[in-house]
C-alpha cells in the first residue's frame, strides 16, 4: 500500500524557518510548531493514547487547535472533531457512536462526559510527564486520519471516513487549479471542525504557507486581518462574504486578495455581481465533507465569463449529472455525482465502502452547460443552508415531536437576509391547551445546536402530504 508522508514533519524537512501560522499574537514557524506538536504528543501518548485510538475534539479556531490534531497524527490515533456549537446531547451521541476513548477541550469547552470517555483539558497538561516514544514519519494512505459528522436526509449524523489519502489529494487537486504564489497567506475563519477550515491547515504544511487563524468570521475582523497580514486568499460563505463587501465598498482594503473563495450553497447572482463590480475576484466552489473540502472550484480565467458556475471538477476529480440511472444532457438538472482520490470511502459503522471506481451521489442538484461548467441549483431538495450550516429538517421535526403535545412536524427553509435561509417549523397538536411558540423554541433550545432552532413554529391543522403519506416539505411554505 502507498504511503503519505507526515504533512508537518515533511514541511519541517523542507522550509523549518518560514511562518507556518499568524494569529493578533503571535507567528509560529513550522519548526516551532512542530516542537510544540511533538511535547504535546509525548503527553498525550503518556496519557494513554496510543495508535489506532479515537480521540475526539472539542476546540475553537487556535494554535492549541492545530496543535492537538498534528500531535494526534504523530501518534496515529484518529481525530473526531466535534462542532463546539452542538448541544451537550448531540456531543455525547457523536462521542459514544464514534467510540471514542478520549475528549480534548480546553477549559471554554469543558463538558459532562460518560464515564468510559476519558477527558482531557489541555489547559491543565503542565505535570503531565513527556515520555519519548517513536512518532509516525508516514502512513498508510487509506489510514483513516480525521472523522466528521454529517447528518443525513434521516437527521441522524454520521462519522465521515476522512483518510491521509484524501486530504492530501484535496491539497493536490486545490492548487493545481488556484496555483501558488510566494506571497500567498489564506487566512482561516472558517470553523476547523469543519473540513473547510481543517483542510487549509493541511494545506500550509503542504504548500510551505502561512495561514492566519481567527476565532471570529465577522466582516471587521476578516478586513483588519487582510490588511494587517497581506492575506492573499480567503474562504467563506454567502452571509459573510456579503458584510464583508459592503464594508469595504468605496475602499481598496482587499487589494491584496487575489482569490476568496466561496462555499456553503448556491451564490446569489447579485453578490458575485457586487464582488465583481469592486474587483473582488470571488470563485465559487462546490464541495462537501465527504470531499474533504473542494471538488470543484471556478478556474481564474472563467470568473467572468461563468460567473454564478462551480467550476469544473478538480483535477483527478470527475463530475457528472446523473437521472434515473442515465448522464443528464448538458443544461439538464439532475444529481451530482463525483469521485476522485479526496473523495470518502464512506461512514463510520456504515456499509457503504466506496472504491476507487465507484461515484458519490451527493444529493445536490446540479446541471453542467456546453462547456462543462457546473452550476450548482440546490444543495439537497429539503437540506436548509443558514449562514453556511448545514440544517437538516428530519433532526428537527425529531425534536419538535419529542414534546408530548407534538402530534406532526415539519420544517422548511425561509429566506432571509442575513442567514441565507432560516428554519421554521409547522406543528400539529394534540392538546386543547398547547404550548406557545415561545414554549416549543424554549423546548428545542436544550436539544440542538442555536442556529437549528426554528425562528417560528406555526400551528396548523394538516401537513402537506403525498400519496403515500410522505411529509412534502416543498409545499410547507405555502401555509403562511
Amino acid at each position: 500500500m502507498s504511503q503519505i508522508p507526515n504533512f508537518l514533519l515533511e514541511r519541517v524537512r523542507l522550509t523549518p524557518d518560514r511562518v507556518a501560522v499568524a494569529t493578533d499574537v503571535e507567528e509560529i514557524t513550522f519548526k516551532e510548531l512542530h516542537n510544540r506538536v511533538l511535547n504535546l504528543a509525548y503527553k498525550f501518548h503518556q496519557l494513554g493514547i496510543k495508535d489506532e485510538s479515537h480521540v475526539s475534539v472539542l476546540m475553537n479556531n487556535s494554535v492549541e487547535f492545530i496543535q492537538v490534531v498534528y500531535a494526534l497524527h504523530y501518534i496515529g490515533a484518529t481525530s473526531i472533531l466535534l462542532n463546539i456549537r452542538l448541544s451537550d446531547d448531540e456531543i455525547r451521541y457523536q462521542l459514544e457512536n464514534s467510540d471514542s476513548e478520549f475528549l480534548i477541550v480546553t477549559n471554554s469547552n469543558a463538558i459532562k462526559v460518560p464515564e468510559n470517555i476519558k477527558l482531557i483539558n489541555i489547559d491543565g497538561l503542565e505535570h503531565v510527564e513527556m515520555k519519548d516514544f517513536p512518532i509516525r514519519y508516514n502512513f498508510d494512505e487509506d489510514k483513516i486520519a480525521t472523522m466528521m459528522y454529517t447528518s443525513g436526509t434521516t437527521g441522524f449524523p454520521k462519522a465521515v471516513l476522512q483518510t491521509y489519502r484524501n486530504h492530501f489529494n484535496s491539497a493536490v487537486a486545490s492548487v493545481l487549479n488556484l496555483g501558488l504564489e510566494q506571497q500567498d497567506v489564506w487566512l482561516v475563519c472558517l470553523p476547523m471542525f469543519h473540513v473547510g477550515g481543517l483542510s487549509t491547515v493541511y494545506k500550509s504544511a503542504i504548500y510551505g504557507m502561512k495561514i492566519v487563524i481567527t476565532n471570529k468570521a465577522d466582516a471587521q475582523t476578516i478586513k483588519d486581518c487582510v490588511i494587517k497580514h497581506n492575506v492573499t486568499i480567503l474562504s467563506v460563505v454567502t452571509k459573510v462574504l456579503n458584510d464583508l463587501l459592503t464594508l469595504v465598498e468605496g475602499t481598496n482594503d482587499l487589494k491584496s486578495v487575489r482569490a476568496a473563495l466561496l462555499g456553503g450553497g448556491p451564490a446569489p447572482l447579485p453578490l458575485l455581481q457586487k464582488a465583481s463590480s469592486l474587483n473582488v475576484p470571488v470563485y465559487q466552489t462546490y464541495g462537501m465533507t465527504e470531499t474533504c473540502s473542494q471538488i470543484a472550484t471556478l478556474s481564474p480565467e472563467y470568473m467572468l465569463s461563468k460567473l454564478g458556475s462551480a467550476g469544473k471538477a478538480l483535477f483527478g476529480c470527475t463530475l457528472e449529472i446523473k437521472e434515473d440511472g442515465r448522464t443528464c444532457l448538458p443544461g439538464e438538472v439532475g444529481e451530482i455525482v463525483v469521485k476522485g482520490p479526496n473523495v470518502s470511502k464512506g461512514y463510520y459503522k456504515l456499509d457503504r465502502d466506496l472504491n476507487a471506481s465507484d461515484y458519490l451521489y451527493t444529493g445536490d442538484l446540479g446541471y453542467v452547460d456546453e462547456d462543462g461548467f457546473l452550476f450548482v441549483v440546490d444543495r439537497r431538495s429539503d437540506l436548509i443552508i443558514s449562514g453556511g450550516e448545514n440544517v437538516y429538517p428530519a433532526e428537527i421535526e425529531s425534536v419538535l415531536l419529542s414534546h408530548p403535545d407534538i402530534i406532526e412536524a415539519g420544517v422548511t427553509g425561509k429566506e432571509d437576509p442575513a442567514w441565507g435561509k432560516v428554519p421554521v417549523g409547522f406543528v400539529i397538536s394534540k392538546s386543547s391547551n398547547p404550548p406557545s411558540q415561545e414554549e416549543l423554541i424554549e423546548y428545542c433550545r436544550d436539544k440542538i445546536a442555536g442556529y437549528k432552532i426554528p425562528k417560528e413554529i406555526i400551528y396548523v391543522e394538516n401537513l402537506p402530504r403525498n400519496a403515500t403519506n410522505k411529509l412534502v416539505r416543498r409545499e410547507l411554505l405555502k401555509l403562511l
